[in-house]
């Protein structure tokens, strides 16, 4: 149960049943405090995630732009679980640099701690937010994670469970497998919807989209679909056990809801080249599915290197230049302030991670930069 239950008064009312707001409102308005300590019962688990702006993958850095989608999970009491939103955004928000980063409080009810976590995570990954980074994946890891899940908090969490900053969690064996399914899955429902439109050449579906290869990250899967329609279909994959799916998705939704063998699954697709981005559970992963002969072609194409960026610093995340500490031609050592950037009310003091000589200043004190504007050069 929260411990702040002065400053995250939505897990305070999911919990007592009492509005808040509304007291403190009544109070200052004059009235007399209608409740005494007795009156307040505490019943069940409340959990409360903080969506921000804020990229998990660069060091929780800000992020701007506009909120092209916008869509939480359906609030209310479903079953057990009481799911809750509390935000001042809508679709087609513009999150600016000026202002805190939070974007919502959800808020998730349930009588054990446990339910209240699960029914956390399931509604994370039914929540859609495009257009900006944000830490979703980073909450929606944290639901999972075993020390999490049992308590064992501190304000060193991130610290020492990360040490290395937050990446995406793999797949184990099993989610690979769901993984796997769900993208064959996806295919098929594509596959059929072309050969349904007018003014083509009708396919053979038993010929074209029931052999694939997934490839899921650097892996590579085989993928064979049965069935007559996407709504009811089964998938094996890597020869193992026929998986029967059940889902209502179509094609261009955000979000695949249905059954993978017995189990729910909410995962978020979206397109990408050549393929689909999944997102679920914390996991941030590539899927493209192939026919068997394009994939023995794709597996020959080189990877692509990575941009040397060692000569240039960078904006880190999108934001106001507030100076600029050094001048072409100075030599600087290792961890000297090189420039300062504000973005979202807190200013970041970008140092030199290495002995190095400034060969050009690219800003200037009071420019607007986006993330990976080139600030210097060195030499």
């Amino acid at each position: 149960m929260n411990t702040r239950l002065q400053v995250e008064h939505p897990v305070t009312e999911l919990i007592t049943g009492i509005d808040l707001v509304e007291q403190m409102i009544r109070v200052a308005a004059g009235e007399k405090l209608a409740i005494r300590q007795a009156d307040v019962r505490l019943d069940g688990w409340a959990v409360e995630s903080r969506l921000y702006a804020e990229d998990p993958y660069r060091n929780f850095l800000p992020s701007i732009g506009r909120l092209t989608r916008y869509r939480p999970p359906a609030e209310g009491r479903t079953g057990d679980v009481i799911v809750r939103n509390d935000t001042g955004v809508t679709e087609g928000s513009e999150i600016q640099m000026f202002y805190d980063p939070m974007i919502a409080k959800l808020c998730t009810w349930a009588p054990t701690r446990e339910q209240a976590i699960d029914a956390m995570s399931d509604a994370l990954d039914a929540f859609v937010v495009d257009g900006i980074q944000h830490n979703m994946p980073f909450l929606a890891a944290l639901m999972r994670h075993p020390r999490w899940r049992e308590g064992r908090l501190s304000t060193a969490f991130i610290a020492e469970e990360y040490p290395d900053g937050f990446h995406p969690v793999a797949p184990d064996a099993e989610e690979k497998t769901i993984l796997c399914a769900v993208a064959a899955s996806v295919e098929f429902v594509r596959c059929q919807r072309l050969a349904s439109l007018s003014g083509r050449l009708r396919r053979a579906v038993a010929r074209d989209c029931r052999e694939w290869i997934v490839r899921l990250g650097d892996d590579y899967v085989a993928a064979s679909v049965t069935g007559e329609g996407p709504a009811n279909c089964a998938v094996v994959v890597d020869g193992g056990a026929s998986l029967a799916i059940a889902s209502d998705w179509r094609a261009g939704e955000p979000v695949w809801r249905g059954t993978v063998g017995a189990r729910a699954v909410v995962v978020q697709i979206r397109p990408r080249l050549n393929g689909i981005s999944m997102a679920w559970r914390g996991m941030s992963i590539d899927a493209l599915v192939m026919e068997p002969h394009v994939a023995k072609l794709e597996r020959l194409m080189p990877t692509k290197a990575a941009a040397d960026t060692s000569k240039f610093l960078l904006c880190p995340m999108p934001g106001l230049v507030v100076s600029i500490g050094v001048a072409a031609g100075q030599e600087v050592k290792a961890g000297e302030t090189l420039a300062v950037v504000e973005a979202m009310k807190m200013e970041n003091v970008l140092r030199a991670e290495r002995d190095v000589t400034v060969a050009k200043i690219n800003a200037r004190q009071g420019d607007s930069l986006a993330v990976d504007a080139v600030i210097m050069e060195f030499a």
